[in-house]
């Protein structure tokens, strides 16, 4: 939620006259609706028919709006229960606007949870990735940015990241989270080659590692 919100603040300050939908929209455990421009025109889709969806989907794969119709995509959640989002990300692009943009939350670490299945974590190269597997369908996104969060009251690390559906589009988005956010490892942002806040292991395992440490000395003391 506080990553969604961002998000909007960073990139949709206004929202007026905008359209934007939300993949996997089923108000389970709160939804980023609530974060959203309430003057934008929001609608939700899902495979279920639930609270926060608007319209249901016959196929997961295949999103109900006309080539180049939507300003903003956003899916959070979303991709690790995909069985092929890489599908899912070119349909998105299909729908977006020429300048439209895509924010894609998934997790990079975290339990087994099916919904109804759970297929899929996200590393810090995943954006870039994902950028090259459209281009090679004919599309020429670009990642503005990306990173992975810190744990806030649980364990989940996210993996964020923002594309605009068009390269020569990025211009009119000179705007980024990474300006503002602190708390988060493994950022990039748009033609750079380095990380910003650079780490080779997430929250959990350096839990571990300062444990074994701590376990070390004592067995030494001993």
């Amino acid at each position: 939620m506080a990553n969604a919100s961002l998000f909007f603040q960073t990139y949709l300050p206004a929202g007026k006259g905008k359209i934007l939908v939300e993949i996997g929209s089923q108000d389970v455990n709160g939804s980023i609706r609530q974060v959203a421009p309430q003057v934008a025109k929001y609608i939700g889709v899902d495979f279920a028919e639930g609270k926060g969806v608007d319209i249901i989907l016959d196929d997961p794969y295949t999103l109900p709006f006309d080539d180049n119709s939507i300003d903003v995509c956003v899916a959070s959640s979303v991709f690790e229960h995909s069985e092929m989002f890489w599908l899912l990300f070119l349909e998105i692009l299909r729908i977006l606007k020429p300048d439209g943009l895509f924010y894609l939350n998934v997790p990079s670490n975290g339990t087994f949870h099916r919904y109804p299945v759970d297929c899929w974590r996200f590393y810090p190269d995943s954006g870039k990735a994902l950028v090259t597997w459209a281009k090679r369908n004919n599309y020429s996104p670009a990642m503005l940015e990306s990173f992975v969060s810190n744990q806030t009251s649980d364990v989940w690390n996210d993996f964020v990241a923002v594309f605009v559906k068009e390269e020569v589009h990025a211009i009119k988005y000179p705007n980024r989270i990474l300006q503002i956010k602190k708390d988060f490892y493994n950022g990039v942002v748009q033609n750079s080659l380095q990380f910003l806040n650079s780490s080779s292991f997430d929250e959990d395992q350096k839990k571990l590692i300062a444990i074994k440490q701590i376990i070390d000395k004592q067995i030494k003391v001993l």
